[in-house]
């Protein structure tokens, strides 16, 4: 049989509409509110599932395939095992993603992702992190890209079209300031309108507007008070109203509160109806439809939304199948490449490292070194075969564990650095690894930090006397190198102490390779900081977190507590970097910076204005003795208003070979110049004279011309 949509001369909006027509109430209604396709203990699978987050049903008389839905950014998710023994690529933490600065490196890795996930038979994944960094304890920062909207919404939006380049539909999430984990389900995120366009709608647009992803999921929290899920301002006015949105708007899993309310705000599909109070979007929604609360046509736009998203992406005319075969060794590869081009070289005292091959002895310590590289949990966590697991966390009714990639630092550095005796210590004696470290040619500390789903850190202390750790390290040999695996920012009272310190976030398969190929030097470190590094939580907009224990903490829980609300219009705009040079601030470390093997330069920085955009030029010059990567930074204010922060314009990564120079162009994105007005709900980049600096990091003063911008 044909049908008039295998047509692939028509539009996406027209073949949709060709299956729209020919669809029955019952075939619609089962594509607006599904359960979470992980059965519970002594639940029956969801039929034609294949163990997931969820199953939409194929259309089979009319050729449409099931949609086969799954977690996350960071590789094909297995949460509970549902899939006994399925392997999957783990891609670094997209927090060391964004420490590469590279929109190349994440449209490559999406690429993989969206592959792999195809080849397992999904069609959509539940990707596109693009939250704002605005809390550094967040439980799912490492989900997330930046602190910055320009490097949050490039890196998310060339994500997402790696994703969908492989016929599989990619969201963006969560939609908007899910910034916070503890108390998520009844945490207001509250701020005015124009620093939310300035900050985190910012980051939003940019993504959606260069990756076109097919859906946006919106986060758990509310927004100035009413739910995200069912956010008429955000979803209906901005979102498909000026933005333009075309794809669907689906609810994270428990997160929606009503019918009529979330139909008529935007919602248009209810994820995980078995952990809500109710199928909101199953009778209930018919119901409404039928009684005319809701319009039938506002229904058919909830399915004629889905469909064209998976047509645009080819996810109809190249319906993915399970069980192709996965060059699982090509895309770990990708995933070591990915964590060496975003690892951050934070210290390097009198040229610790690289270290020299063939070393008498070297000794490992801590971080489970011996058996992998810690990841993130929750929904996103992704479990290759394997892995070594220990306890973690209980999320939403699943056991979530705290995984260990297999990627063994410990043996990479032996195959690595040929040195004549490499020693591990677990790291709990520390007078032990005092005694050992004295007798070493150089020490590795491994240290972590678990961020997971559904609870924030209670502060950025290391845990477990890892502190101490590295002062029994340290003092008993000043060649320490400290390895931080963390879910973001943390305190490092032990800093003038050690010799160096590396970076490493949460790096995925192939991230003890990486980790050892920047110690040996076979890598030459070129990630900068996403985020900014506090002295301590004294630096921050709210010193102590918003963490009410009497309330409500994880969805499918019945709703305890009231709303409580978040107060973000401390910030306002100026999040990261712009809130520490605002309040005149001196953080540990600044967004952006990050040290290498050699050493750049730049001069004859130009910028011009042509039909109205601005364009940049810098030269760059690699002075050392080694190839390296670098990330020209571009940041800009106007003059005239002294309350504008520096914000980051654009950013250009670059490779030069030693004695290699280069001019370079840098993009200038113009909203992060302009200033979002209310009333017309337009940006305006006012006339005057604007200052720019290209800067190793946020607080480099760089070089900088000043230049008369018009409007």
């Amino acid at each position: 049989m044909t049908f008039r949509w295998q047509d692939r001369s028509l539009s996406a909006d027209e073949r949709a509409e060709s299956v729209l027509e020919q669809m029955t109430l019952d075939e619609k209604m089962r594509w607006l509110s599904g359960p979470m396709a992980i059965p519970a203990p002594g639940e029956a699978p969801v039929p034609g599932a294949l163990g997931s987050a969820a199953c939409y049903p194929a259309i089979e008389r009319l050729g449409i395939p099931a949609m086969q839905q799954s977690d996350a950014s960071l590789g094909v998710g297995n949460l509970a095992n549902v899939r006994p023994g399925d392997n999957a690529t783990a891609l670094p933490s997209s927090l060391l993603l964004g420490a590469g600065f590279d929109p190349a490196m994440a449209e490559t890795t999406g690429n993989m992702l969206g592959r792999e996930a195809h080849a397992k038979g999904f069609n959509v994944q539940l990707a596109g992190g693009a939250n704002l960094i605005r809390e550094p304890r967040g439980g799912r920062n490492f989900e997330y890209i930046s602190e910055d909207p320009l490097l949050t919404g490039i890196i998310a939006g060339h994500s997402v079209k790696g994703i969908q380049s492989q016929h599989v539909v990619s969201t963006v999430k969560h939609f908007a300031l899910n910034a916070q984990e503890t108390g998520r389900v009844l945490a207001s995120s509250d701020i005015d309108e124009q620093a939310m366009q300035q900050s985190d709608l910012l980051a939003f647009r940019i993504a959606i507007e260069l990756g076109e992803p097919g859906a946006v999921m919106p986060g758990y929290n509310l927004v100035n008070g009413e739910w995200a899920s069912e956010n008429r301002h955000l979803l209906q006015q901005v979102l498909k109203t000026e933005w333009g949105f075309k794809g669907w708007v689906m609810s994270d899993w428990g997160a929606t509160h009503s019918t009529d309310k979330a139909a008529l705000a935007g919602l248009d599909v209810q994820s995980g109806s078995n952990m809500d109070p109710e199928p909101f979007f199953g009778d209930p929604l018919r119901q409404a439809v039928e009684q005319g609360r809701i319009p039938a046509e506002r229904l058919d736009e909830m399915v004629r939304r889905q469909l064209r998203s998976l047509f645009a992406v080819g996810a109809i005319d190249f319906p993915a199948t399970p069980g192709v075969p996965i060059d699982y060794s090509a895309h770990r590869l990708i995933a070591q490449r990915s964590a060496e081009n975003g690892i951050v070289l934070l210290k390097n005292r009198d040229r610790c490292l690289p270290l020299a091959l063939n070393l008498p002895r070297l000794l490992v310590v801590g971080g489970h070194a011996d058996k992998g590289v810690l990841s993130g949990g929750g929904s996103s966590s992704v479990t290759p075969v394997g892995h070594y697991a220990e306890q973690g966390a209980a999320i939403m009714g699943v056991a979530v564990p705290k995984v260990y990639h297999p990627s063994s630092p410990l043996h990479a550095i032996r195959c690595e650095l040929g040195a004549a005796q490499v020693e591990y210590l677990e790291g709990h004696d520390h007078d032990a690894v005092a005694s050992q470290a004295a007798a070493a040619d150089a020490v590795i500390v491994f240290v972590e930090s678990w961020n997971t789903e559904g609870q924030d850190l209670a502060d950025l202390t290391l845990p477990d006397q890892q502190d101490q750790l590295i002062y029994a390290a340290a003092r008993a040999n000043p060649r320490t190198i400290v390895v931080a695996e963390s879910g973001g920012p943390v305190k490092m009272p032990w800093l003038d102490e050690v010799g160096a310190v590396l970076a490493a976030f949460y790096p995925g398969s192939g991230g003890g390779e990486a980790i050892a190929g920047v110690l040996s030097g076979r890598v030459n470190p070129s990630g900068r900081l996403p985020v900014t590094f506090p002295q301590d939580e004294n630096q921050l907009p709210r010193p102590a977190m918003t963490d009410p224990t009497t309330t409500t903490s994880n969805p499918g829980e019945p709703l305890r507590g009231g709303v409580f609300h978040v107060d973000y219009n401390i910030e306002g705009a100026d999040v990261g970097y712009r809130w520490f040079e605002r309040e005149k601030l001196n953080p540990l470390f600044p967004f952006g910076y990050g040290l290498s093997y050699t050493h750049f330069t730049a001069h004859s920085l130009q910028i011009t204005q042509q039909d109205a955009r601005l364009h940049a030029s810098v030269v760059i010059k690699n002075r050392g003795d080694r190839a390296g990567a670098t990330v020209a930074q571009l940041y800009g204010r106007r003059i005239s208003d002294p309350s504008q922060t520096w914000r980051l314009a654009g950013f250009q990564k670059v490779m030069l070979e030693a004695g290699e120079e280069r001019t370079i162009p840098i993009g200038i994105e113009p909203r992060c110049l302009a200033a979002f007005d209310v009333s017309s709900r337009d940006w305006q980049q006012m006339t005057g004279d604007y200052q720019f600096r290209l800067a190793d990091n946020a607080l480099d003063e760089g070089i900088s011309l000043s230049l008369t911008v018009t409007a």
